[in-house]
């Protein structure tokens, strides 16, 4: 197990990014100093520079290394404090389970743009597009094909890195008041309600900073 483990992160109502890599070492109790710069600061780019070389968050730093980017971390720390659990025994799900987390690593744009997200906010999106309707079918139809392959209750049958991938997608769903039907709004309850979740939400609502973009994105429509 490594020690002195810096987390690097941002605003736990808006930031997607570094929600996955929080979930993956809180899931497995893994220790770590988490240090939490403001997004809408207006020295954040001063503050992250020296830390990250992309200065973007989540980063995470160790004794000797820093890691960028979430689906580096979540690897890094598979590789160096999990000895392997964050992906599953059986080949065919590790399979399923990087391919379905590269592709919603790199792609999903219009889910990106238009349900930013926004742990503490309900909304209702007006005319959604239907470039993002279809972006949404995708994403149930990658979750039903792991549930199907694994039989559940998480993607991969036991927590993985995959579900750390998609836990902002399931909270975006809620904020953006997206119903799915069974068995995918089960697993998404299964989620949203395990304990590392809830303490991240928990902090969510507690937090005061604001992102105007974030907050003002359906704002004269409402």
């Amino acid at each position: 197990m490594k020690s002195n483990l810096r987390l690097i992160i941002g605003n736990k109502n808006y930031s997607s990014w570094s929600l996955r890599p929080w979930l993956l070492l809180h899931h497995f109790s893994i220790p770590f100093i988490e240090q939490q710069i403001n997004l809408a600061a207006p020295d954040f780019k001063q503050q992250i520079e020296h830390l990250s070389p992309t200065g973007k968050v989540p980063v995470l730093l160790t004794d000797d290394l820093v890691i960028w980017d979430s689906l580096a971390i979540c690897e890094w720390i598979n590789e160096n404090c999990l000895d392997g659990q964050a992906w599953p025994n059986r080949s065919n799900l590790r399979a399923i389970g990087r391919s379905i987390s590269a592709e919603i690593h790199s792609g999903f744009p219009m889910i990106r743009k238009l349900m930013p997200l926004n742990c503490r906010a309900r909304i209702a999106i007006p005319d959604m597009p239907s470039a993002l309707a279809s972006e949404i079918v995708r994403v149930e139809e990658i979750w039903q094909q792991a549930l199907d392959a694994s039989g559940g209750p998480w993607l991969l049958g036991s927590f993985s890195i995959a579900d750390c991938m998609f836990a902002p997608a399931i909270l975006r769903l809620k904020t953006y008041g997206i119903e799915i039907e069974e068995p995918l709004a089960s697993f998404c309850r299964h989620l949203r309600h395990c304990e590392a979740m809830k303490i991240w939400l928990a902090e969510a609502y507690q937090e005061v900073e604001v992102i105007e973009s974030v907050e003002q994105l359906y704002s004269d429509k409402r």
